[in-house]
């Protein structure tokens, strides 16, 4: 089969939010039972008097460099709101709402002195010390838990006691990439933050290591004659654009060995039918039903899908539409067929979404290999439709954004188990013999979805 460099387009859907223009007061402007009463001739903006203590806050907090008005703590002494920004003095002493360290612990220097006081100033002899464990300027009781990317904390004796598992999205990752010329960008995808690494292969390929068998079988080459005229690129939408189905979100299913059989099946069958059948395939079928040595969501291999597809075949997608994810991985098959004569299968009963009437059940012959070399490739998908390619991939293949992916050597100062790789399998749509231009691709992983790859061919390793 494969392994790849490649360059994929994503297709993103921006989400706006449209703020009015106005006078809009801050939290911070409207608070004004911070230390006093406010003032009566401005009580939204006034800043107001209250006295200093020794407690321990902007030490605690950390301190901000801009106005933050979430750079705040609660002021228990005084029942309060105190901050550590450094906006917070910018106003006559008597009037700041700075917290009582905060002079030491982020300008390094003595509080300042009122000017006038009625009473004397009062200062607390110990530091206040608050039960619990503070994160990111918010106090948190004792023994509660937080959920840190992939890992979890949870504060036991006013500290953070956090799992060390590997994040699929790390952000120290991402900014090494981004810092060195790779031939390609980094991006945090907000759906896989919170997966470990394992969960990210887990759950977002799901393809097995190609077989001995399938590595054993006999390319078909020679196809390419010297009289052969081949365009600069051809991609098989432009050709049979009601006849190309689109990529289907496999979401936190392990199982792109079901979803590229079924989308190439289904290509092939529009195509060799002349557009008489037209419906996209069922991966659901393939996962639900093809349970010899196939593992649902938890992966499977693309030989074993071809196979139950030849023996047994598979509905449309609009009747079994695919309804699993990682969670519920293990469904019953819905959707069991029995063979007439011939060989040839018919549903044994309804559709499993009632709303769609047809159950007919399509096969297809079997399975061929093609070889690696880009005008045998390029022929083949301009005679008979898109083919399905096995991809090696590896840990930083989830954050690529834009340019020419190839696998970074990012992780080789850290431990083995931050390096990985796995099988993804993919359907190619087109093919360009301009050298550096791109393959097309069609991928079921969730976020990465449209159609380019530039991909260095050769043999399986």
């Amino acid at each position: 089969m494969m392994a790849y460099k490649c360059q994929i387009v994503i297709l993103w859907s921006i989400s706006v939010q449209l703020i009015s223009h106005g006078s809009v007061a801050s939290e911070r402007d409207l608070t004004v039972n911070l230390y006093s009463d406010a003032g009566q001739d401005d009580p939204w903006r006034s800043r107001v008097k209250r006295s200093l203590s020794d407690g321990l806050y902007c030490w605690t907090r950390g301190c901000c460099p801009q106005r933050d008005d979430s750079c705040r703590l609660p002021y228990y002494e005084k029942n309060a709101t105190c901050y550590c920004d450094l906006f917070c003095d910018k106003e006559p002493v008597g009037h700041v709402d700075c917290c009582p360290d905060f002079w030491t612990a982020c300008r390094g220097e003595e509080p300042p002195q009122l000017h006038t006081q009625t009473a004397p100033v009062t200062a607390s002899t110990t530091p206040l010390e608050l039960p619990g464990c503070f994160r990111d300027g918010v106090h948190y009781e004792e023994e509660s838990v937080i959920k840190e990317n992939c890992n979890y904390c949870i504060c036991i004796s006013t500290q953070w006691k956090c799992t060390e598992s590997i994040c699929l999205i790390r952000p120290e990752q991402i900014e090494e990439i981004n810092a060195r010329n790779y031939g390609w960008t980094a991006e945090n995808y907000s759906m896989f933050w919170g997966l470990t690494l394992e969960e990210g292969f887990k759950q977002r390929l799901g393809t097995l290591p190609p077989s001995p068998g399938l590595l054993a079988m006999n390319e078909m080459t020679g196809r390419v004659t010297p009289e052969d005229d081949f365009p600069l690129f051809f991609i098989a939408s432009y050709k049979w654009p009601d006849w190309i189905h689109g990529p289907l979100n496999q979401q936190n299913c392990g199982a792109s060995w079901a979803f590229s059989t079924a989308s190439v099946a289904a290509d092939r069958i529009a195509i060799h039918s002349n557009g008489i059948f037209t419906g996209n395939l069922s991966p659901q079928n393939l996962i639900s039903c093809s349970s010899n040595n196939q593992y649902g969501c938890n992966g499977g291999s693309v030989d074993s899908a071809w196979w139950y597809l030849r023996k047994h075949g598979l509905v449309s997608h609009a009747c079994y539409p695919f309804a699993v994810d990682y969670e519920n991985e293990y469904m019953s098959c819905d959707m069991p067929s029995a063979a007439k004569q011939h060989g040839k299968r018919y549903a044994t009963g309804p559709c499993p979404n009632a709303v769609e009437q047809s159950n007919n059940v399509y096969q297809c012959s079997p399975p061929y290999r093609v070889s690696s070399n880009e005008s045998e490739i390029m022929k083949e998908i301009m005679e008979n439709g898109p083919v399905q390619a096995l991809m090696q991939v590896h840990e930083d293949f989830f954050l690529y954004k834009t340019g020419i992916y190839q696998h970074t050597d990012a992780t080789i100062d850290y431990p083995g188990q931050f390096r990985i790789r796995g099988t993804h399998s993919v359907k190619i749509t087109g093919l360009s013999l301009i050298p550096g231009e791109s393959l097309g691709v069609k991928m079921g992983i969730s976020g990465f979805y449209e159609e380019k790859m530039n991909v260095e061919l050769k043999q399986w390793s």
